[in-house]
């Protein structure tokens, strides 16, 4: 069949969750049997954001072909359990990127580039590039930003051309949006969504679907009244009401009809009902949990829970797979010092050290780390937390005074981690990481090979600096097992201390792959290891 294009704009406000309605709409497409991708549009002129600080974008999601994009793409790959790839996020500055570059060999030939058509062709062509690859039946595409931004003009207008040369039954707009209450009137209010709306029209798509966040039910006479006000139908007046997780979005835009809506515009069938019978049976046990615990989540942007979205999310299903709800307690390690450690761990039942860049914070994550190691709690360590956990090692256990990274001290005596071999000469910052599936050796009989109940396994990475090998003999001598390594370049993967009751380290990115219906198998037993701990305690 033709591939049909669900375009998902917003409105008002940015933040409402146009992420978690795509991704849900396409959970609920997939559940009917649909082949489905969704893709991410940003507005802004980096080429992807893995240059951007935390505090300006969350966390950067790495996809198993390396492509560093907007954390969204995390929501995409949880929700349906179907990879992502470059394809699935553009940006403005790629688009812009590519007509320079195409301008630089002349293919343009001698004539003026401009936005129309020269940047609307490319945006078209890199919406289209998933619709003809034969894989998908649906495409849904998530634009960044609001409706009215100046930087969204261009996609506003590719989507306007798009769905011209498509038809209305190839490509619909589904726009959100939200209807707030105003206490001192003691209402719900329509006017924002109409004039976002309006805005929408003003630059020539008309909203075929209104997802409305809210944090209270619609009355029936408020939807007819944005029905009329904003040109759709009634039944295209969709709730998007608050929920405890968002996991629960599934199943209310289900209730709500919008998955029906959307097909019945593109004129597709939909008269089965979705299989969500493993969706449910997630949230069932994610909501009757056995048992409880505590991690802490030893980071530097714990101020921003988006720093470590795809941490936590893993947690999440972990949880559910142990039937435990995990209590994460975010703790700033640029504030822990000798005489705050203990306080702030000792009640936990296992530690996750997380990633990261820079010298900001790490002193405060060995600290922890020596507690964990020396009180016995589970710790976890991705990336610098595993990184750090070796210069721990180091120091106390194997002797060498004051080891260290040679990223944040390169002139330390005992660097035990290194700037990678392939790195050094790299100058340019974004997209030169590690970055992407490697595989990873396990050795037999280790702990992570009995998590992972193989031999070779493959994991996304996003890192410069590496276990140095000239300090792996002296470090396992001294009771530190690499139990993980790159079968290519020998690259140490994985460290663990056999005589901790369980104490793993990583340097990929284990929460990447993390879905509702593929719990990351770390986790579930990082998880488990923290919940025997609790209940040994006893």
């Amino acid at each position: 069949m033709e591939t049909k294009y669900i375009f998902v704009t917003g409105g008002v406000s940015s933040s409402l969750g146009k992420g978690i309605i795509a991704a849900s709409l396409a959970k609920l497409l997939q559940a009917r049997g649909y082949r489905v991708t969704i893709q991410k549009l940003d507005p802004y002129i980096n080429i992807d954001p893995g240059t951007l600080n935390p505090y300006e974008h969350g966390e950067c999601f790495v996809t198993e072909d390396g492509a560093e994009t907007d954390l969204d793409l995390g929501h995409y790959e949880r929700f349906l359990n179907v990879y992502t790839s470059q394809a699935n996020n553009v940006t403005t500055g790629r688009i812009y990127q590519s007509v320079i570059e195409k301008e630089r060999r002349g293919e343009f030939l001698g004539k003026t580039v401009q936005v129309i058509p020269h940047i609307t062709n490319e945006i078209k062509n890199r919406i289209q590039i998933l619709g003809k690859s034969n894989e998908y039946d649906i495409v849904i595409t998530e634009i960044g930003g609001t409706v009215g931004d100046i930087e969204s003009l261009p996609y506003i207008e590719s989507v306007r051309q798009l769905q011209w040369e498509l038809g209305d039954n190839n490509a619909i707009v589904v726009h959100l949006t939200l209807v707030p209450f105003l206490a001192a009137a003691g209402e719900l209010k329509t006017k924002p969504t109409q004039h976002s709306v309006k805005t929408l029209m003003e630059s020539g798509l008309k909203a075929d679907v209104l997802v409305c966040r809210t944090d209270r039910d619609l009355p029936d006479d408020l939807r007819q009244k944005l029905a009329l006000f904003c040109n759709v139908k009634k039944e295209a007046v969709i709730q998007s009401i608050d929920v405890p997780t968002i996991y629960d979005v599934p199943n209310l835009m289900l209730l709500e009809g919008l998955d029906r809506v959307v097909l019945k515009k593109l004129n597709l069938p939909y008269d089965n009902q979705p299989n969500l019978e493993q969706w449910n049976a997630f949230l069932q046990r994610h909501k009757n949990p056995k048992n409880r615990i505590k991690i802490g989540l030893v980071g530097k942007y714990v101020e921003l829970p988006d720093a470590y979205k795809s941490i936590l999310e893993a947690f999440i299903h972990a949880g559910a797979q142990n039937e435990v709800k995990i209590d994460v307690e975010m703790i700033h390690s640029e504030y822990l010092d000798k005489d705050s450690v203990e306080d702030k761990l000792k009640h936990l039942d296992g530690v996750l050290v997380a990633p990261g860049f820079g010298e900001r914070g790490i002193e405060g994550k060995i600290l922890a780390i020596e507690y964990i190691r020396t009180h016995n709690i589970p710790f976890l360590g991705i990336c610098l937390g595993m990184q750090m956990a070796v210069i721990e090692f180091a120091r106390h256990v194997a002797g060498f005074e004051n080891a260290s990274s040679q990223e944040m001290h390169p002139e330390a005596l005992y660097r035990v981690i290194s700037l990678m071999e392939n790195q050094k000469k790299i100058t340019e910052k974004g997209g030169t990481m590690r970055l992407g599936a490697w595989d990873c050796q396990l050795e037999k009989g280790s702990k992570i090979h009995e998590i992972y109940g193989k031999t070779m396994i493959s994991e996304r990475h996003r890192h410069r600096y590496e276990f140095n090998d000239e300090f792996r003999k002296p470090l396992q001598e001294a009771g530190l097992l690499c139990s993980g390594t790159n079968p290519e370049t020998g690259l140490v993967e994985v460290i663990e201390l056999p005589s901790h009751p369980w104490f793993v380290g990583v340097q990929y990115h284990p929460e990447y792959k993390s879905t509702v219906a593929n719990p990351h198998p770390l986790f579930v037993a990082f998880v488990k290891a923290c919940l025997e701990r609790k209940i040994n305690k006893k």
